[in-house]
């Protein structure tokens, strides 16, 4: 196995691990509630917890990796999450469970930065879309399989072993994190995150045209999915209909996320994310002519929305790091995980609050589809020349 392969899998692993603790615990709440007499904005806050340790701690990895070294610190974060895992899974009272999945996200949140800057460091511009679908079909696969796992520990054992489960595999890729990875020097320098820094030194327009079309895209597919279960169920859908349309959603998204990694190199990012726009705004559209005598339509509009967000997200993936130098991978991995987790929260606030001050699913759906084709000019002013040189650098003759 070559070394980048390994330090792959590692990335992997912990993205697994992040990803897990982000939707399985949901699962857990009716049996939380019980045993812990926890009320539902408690409930909320032991995901809210989670995901403000990861938002806290991402700006520090810079300046961590630097002070430690990237092996030393993803071993250190691995150790942490596994630990918190414990104590999440030995919580005595609601209060409890919330400070310590405040602490796991800490943990956490420095797998995915970190090692995403240490992976994409390894693949020449070229080669990254394989990494990137890679990435997203782990993104794809764990959310969709992690409520249907979580429920089976949850009904055969307890929910503290879904917190619990999570140890096994932190311990595994630690051990191969310090089998694997090779030891680092660290720095006497220690750069903080600095914003102005990232969008000015970087200078990379591909980067920020990456973060706007996440932000508007997955985000605004977030927001749509929770408006979705409301509208689909004051149709009359119940729940276990509702919740089967992520499968057409899933499997168009596996599909997009072939596409892009095959096609990324040969057309550039533009037409992909002019596609991907497109196809998400249309399925947006689709559902407001829902009946509940017409599943088929959920169905395409489902799978529409899985095909272009994520032919948009795959394609963002890889060119937010296409044209970053070694040396500033770090900051912009940090960067681009701030906004992946921006993006998840303020769709879903923001396609809420319009719900319940306009008290129409249809407008609220009309809205989505246009933000969803907000990063529109932005992509029509991206530098396809640019992109070309990168993919297809030419032979330098003496």
């Amino acid at each position: 196995m070559t070394y980048r392969s390994k330090v792959t899998w590692i990335f992997l692993l912990g993205f697994a691990l992040d990803l897990v603790n982000m939707f399985v615990a949901t699962i857990a709440y009716p049996d939380i509630a019980r045993e812990l007499h926890a009320s539902v904005t408690q409930l909320a806050w032991i995901s809210n917890a989670y995901m403000l340790g990861l938002t806290l701690i991402i700006p520090l990895s810079v300046w961590l990796a630097a002070a430690l070294g990237e092996r030393r610190l993803i071993a250190a974060s691995l150790l942490l999450f596994g630990i918190a895992s414990v104590l999440v899974g030995q919580a005595g009272s609601i209060e409890a469970l919330i400070g310590w999945r405040l602490l796991q996200g800490l943990g956490g949140g420095l797998l995915i930065p970190v090692g995403q800057a240490l992976a994409y460091r390894h693949f020449p511009p070229a080669e990254r879309s394989q990494l990137t679908a890679k990435v997203m079909s782990v993104a794809l696969l764990v959310p969709a399989l992690s409520p249907a796992l979580g429920g089976l520990v949850v009904d055969s054992v307890s929910w503290r072993w879904i917190f619990y489960a999570n140890v096994p595999l932190a311990l595994i890729t630690l051990l191969l994190t310090l089998v694997w990875l090779h030891a680092d020097t660290p720095s006497s320098v220690r750069p903080p995150l600095d914003l102005h820094g990232v969008f000015g030194q970087i200078g990379s327009p591909m980067l920020r045209i990456a973060m706007l079309v996440y932000l508007f895209i997955p985000g605004v597919f977030i927001g749509t999915s929770l408006i979705a279960i409301l509208y689909l169920r004051d149709l009359g859908f119940d729940a276990a209909h509702t919740g089967a349309l992520m499968l057409p959603w899933a499997l168009a998204s596996a599909l997009a996320i072939a596409l892009s990694k095959k096609l990324f190199n040969r057309c550039g990012p533009r037409p992909l994310l002019l596609a991907g726009m497109t196809l998400q705004c249309i399925g947006i559209l689709l559902l407001i002519t829902v009946q509940p005598a017409q599943p088929l339509l959920a169905i395409l509009a489902y799978a529409l929305m899985g095909l272009g967000g994520s032919l948009c997200s795959s394609t963002a993936q890889t060119l937010a790091f296409l044209d970053i130098p070694a040396d500033r991978m770090g900051h912009a991995s940090a960067l681009w995980n701030i906004n992946r987790q921006l993006s998840f929260c303020l769709g879903a606030a923001l396609l809420s609050a319009l719900l319940a001050a306009l008290d129409s699913f249809t407008v609220t759906f009309v809205i989505a589809a246009a933000l969803t084709l907000f990063p529109l000019f932005a992509v029509l002013r991206l530098d396809a020349s640019r992109v070309r040189a990168l993919l297809h650098p030419q032979p330098e003759y003496s």
